[in-house]
């Protein structure tokens, strides 16, 4: 039987793609405050500028690729029972091929009806004001903005205290409810770390810590799992 790696990913294994991370040291996304583009006050005081800050990044989505540690955690799917759950609102883990991907904050490819968080409509160009459902409901982005309700949170919460194996990449560890689920995974399972810049004093294992890229990080810890547990 597989052992299941859960991995929590971040905007660090993005970033080698191509894709900004989320906030910039002084506090800003792309030049704009987070608070006027990622939270529901914001998006009731100018639509139209939320909208169009996610057109542009759905936009961006379409020049990026999957980079190699995206395509390592695919490839484990021979070898381990890998689980995904990322942080990142694009697909890159999809494209790589892995095929158990949880979003928490939300998918950029796809849009939903104002009054409904679950509503997912799979949606590939730029979305704008008087863009309705069905129902004629306002759509806007499948995004989990600031002050929201996490809804994937329960069930991530439910993988990662199955998990054998965990591996946290490229995440600051500082957005919660996320950061929090590393104390759901079980006493007895191993933690992997990934990440050039993360305070690796809260893992009690410093050896399994590697302060490197994405991508050179996912090259050794390849290696170091086929080793250890097949």
């Amino acid at each position: 039987m597989k052992k299941k790696l859960v991995v929590l990913s971040g905007a660090g294994i993005s970033a080698e793609s191509g894709i900004s991370t989320f906030r910039d040291s002084d506090g800003l996304w792309e030049n704009h405050r987070i608070e006027d583009v990622a939270s529901p006050e914001g998006f009731e005081r100018n639509p139209e500028l939320v909208l169009e800050f996610y057109n542009l990044r759905r936009r961006q989505l379409k020049d990026v690729k999957p980079n190699r540690a995206h395509e390592i955690l695919a490839e484990l799917e021979r070898d381990f029972d890998v689980h995904i759950i990322t942080q990142n609102v694009d697909d890159l883990h999809e494209r790589a091929g892995s095929t158990k991907v949880t979003h928490l904050h939300g998918e950029l490819r796809k849009v939903r009806p104002v009054n409904s968080e679950n509503e997912a409509i799979l949606w590939e160009d730029d979305l704008n004001l008087g863009d309705l459902d069905e129902n004629g409901i306002q759509l806007r982005p499948h995004i989990v903005w600031f002050g929201e309700m996490v809804p994937e949170m329960q069930n991530a919460a439910e993988i990662a205290s199955e998990a054998d194996l965990f591996l946290v990449i490229g995440t600051s560890m500082q957005v919660y409810p996320a950061a929090g689920l590393v104390h759901d995974v079980p006493t007895n399972a191993e933690i992997f770390v990934i990440d050039p810049n993360l305070d690796f004093s809260m893992f009690r294992n410093k050896e399994n810590c590697f302060k490197s890229s994405a991508t050179e990080g996912m090259q050794k810890l390849s290696e170091i799992l086929k080793s250890k547990f097949l």
